[in-house]
Parts: structure tokens; sequence; C-alpha cells
């Protein structure tokens, strides 16, 4: 495993660290036994930071972390606030409904302190609030956060965040149909000492290579009921790119793989050939899965060419639906 520093924190965190929102809920079934070898196996080979929210599985994500960190105090762990507001509109980001969140995260995770906070996915608009993030600093002072940073939807929000001084890294959509965050942001963040959180860096399992025209996905999987954005952010699911574009890139993805590498190895891969990428958040609901996923950062770097022939690939069937959106 690698590790790198996450933002001003001192951290040095895996490279490939564990996205837990499907151990929540909104994936399809889970069996909390297997979520918990899963985790314990992502200890073993080497994860020693963990993403969660307060809304993955209304708490439930941050309680099964909880259970894991009695017996690795050594980890860290992330967790986001914000998007259990209804309606989740920025006026709801006050002083009373932010400590309200902290305090049930504080409840759930069984900690004295936030190792580091999130602002889950806000509206466009708290960026343009500093008062939010002065109830943040606020909340360090007090104690009950150590350190802060955003999950984003749009590069936009992620460069406007990171101009308050405080916030230590930027959690965003970046992989293979994902490309516009390596462009201003990238270069701004590292110039900041802001840390980037690669999300997502799976599409949602497409890049996986696994997926088939005639996949069905459990009512509860967002990828059944998200992909027109009906319960949140169409990028959120498949990255925003329709469900056959997605296959047809693949595909090609497929055919420039490098051989004895796994399509999801390699889409893991790619992300960690950025060096202002912190970490890749890819998550799992079983230990087979943690074995797929957490062992890419030990593969050999991506040639040139791969990584022209990837951006070629973006071009072709991704850049046009996604790269001026997000």
């Amino acid at each position: 495993m690698q590790y790198r520093e996450l933002g001003r924190t001192g951290w040095k965190v895996s490279a490939l660290s564990f996205g837990s929102w499907a151990i929540g809920g909104t994936w399809g079934p889970v069996d909390d036994s297997e979520s918990m070898a899963a985790l314990h196996r992502a200890i073993e080979l080497g994860v020693n930071f963990f993403d969660t929210a307060d809304g993955y599985g209304d708490g439930h994500s941050e309680q099964l972390l909880a259970q894991l960190r009695r017996d690795h105090k050594e980890i860290h762990i992330a967790t986001k606030v914000g998007r259990r507001l209804n309606p989740h509109i920025a006026s709801g980001y006050t002083r009373e409904n932010i400590t309200t969140f902290v305090e049930r995260s504080l409840k759930n995770l069984d900690m004295e302190a936030l190792d580091l906070l999130q602002l889950h996915c806000p509206p466009t608009q708290v960026y343009y609030m500093p008062e939010v993030f002065g109830i943040l600093d606020d909340l360090v002072n007090a104690g009950k956060v150590r350190y802060y940073g955003v999950s984003v939807e749009k590069v936009e929000e992620a460069l406007k965040a990171i101009e308050y001084s405080n916030v230590q890294s930027v959690q965003i959509i970046f992989n293979m149909f994902r490309h516009r965050p390596a462009e201003l942001l990238f270069e701004q963040a590292t110039k900041r000492k802001v840390g980037i959180l690669a999300r997502v860096p799976l599409a949602s399992g497409m890049l996986t290579g696994k997926l088939k025209p005639d996949n069905h996905f459990a009512p509860e999987d967002h990828r059944t009921f998200n992909r027109h954005g009906e319960a949140f952010d169409r990028g959120e699911t498949f990255s925003g790119v329709d469900y056959e574009t997605g296959l047809q890139a693949v595909d090609e993805l497929k055919a420039i793989c490098p051989p004895g590498m796994s399509m999801t190895r390699f889409a893991l891969r790619w992300i960690l050939m950025f060096d202002a990428v912190t970490c890749a958040i890819p998550g799992a609901k079983r230990p087979s899965q943690v074995d797929e996923n957490f062992t890419a950062a030990d593969l050999a770097p991506l040639s040139e060419e791969t990584m022209a022939q990837v951006r070629s690939i973006y071009d072709r069937y991704i850049r046009e639906l996604v790269h001026h959106y997000w």
C-alpha cells in the first residue's frame, strides 16, 4: 500500500481508502457480518482511512466503523453531514443544524472528536456563505472536530471551497469517466496543500467491466432509482453517463487494459497516476471485493501511451456528456 499526505493534517493515509456508502445502504442488500469482515480485511491490506456519512443507512455505516475502531484506534475516519436536511437547501446550514448533525455523528462513531468532518455536497450557494465555514472553525475550537473539508459535485464548488484557509480536503468524483478535476482544480489544490479524495472511482461499478446490458439492480440500489437524478444529483450514478454509452466506453477500455490487470485495478491505478490525489475511496461489501479493489496501489505505473489512450476514449465517448456539467 502507498501512503500520501492528507492536506495539512500531518496524516499519511492509504492511497486506496475505504468508501463505506455501500455498507450503509442504497447499493442493494447488505449483511453486517460480511461488511465487518470486509472492513477488517481492508485493515489487513494496509488501509488506514475510512470515509462515511451520517446519511449512509441513516447512520448505520458510521456505527459499523465505530465497531471497527474499537479494535483499531490508529485509523482515521472521515464523515459527512448535511444531506439529512429536508429540504436540502442552503438556508438549512445553520449553526444549530450543523452542530446537531456533528453530535449525532460523534455518538454513532463513539468518538470525542471527529477526525475529519466534510460538508456533504451542499447546494452551490453554501460555498459563498463564509459564515458556514466560521461555524466549522468554531466546532474545531470547541474540540468536536479535528479537521474539516468538503464533498462537492462540481469543480466550481471545489475551487470556491479551497479559498477558505482551513479547508483540508476536497472530495470529488474523479475517474476514467470524469477528467475535469485534473485540470485547474488539481493545480490549485496542490498549491494550497489541500487533499483530494477521489470518490465514485469505479463509476458505480461501471468501470469494473463486470456490468452487462441486461443487468438488474435491486430496487433499493441507486443504480435503479437515480439514473436520471430522481433522488439526488444524477452525476452520482454511473458518473452521469448513460448506461449504454458507459458500456461501450468500457469495452474500449478493456481493449487497452494492461495484460494481467483487471479492469477494476486498471481504473484505480489510473487515478493514482495523479500526484494531486491523496486517495481514491472505492467501496466494498465483501472481503473478496476488498481483495480486488485495494491492491491496485501496488501495481506498476501505467505507461504514457496507455494514459493517452484513456484520454482518447474519454474524448470520444464521455466528454460531451459530463465535462461541462460537473
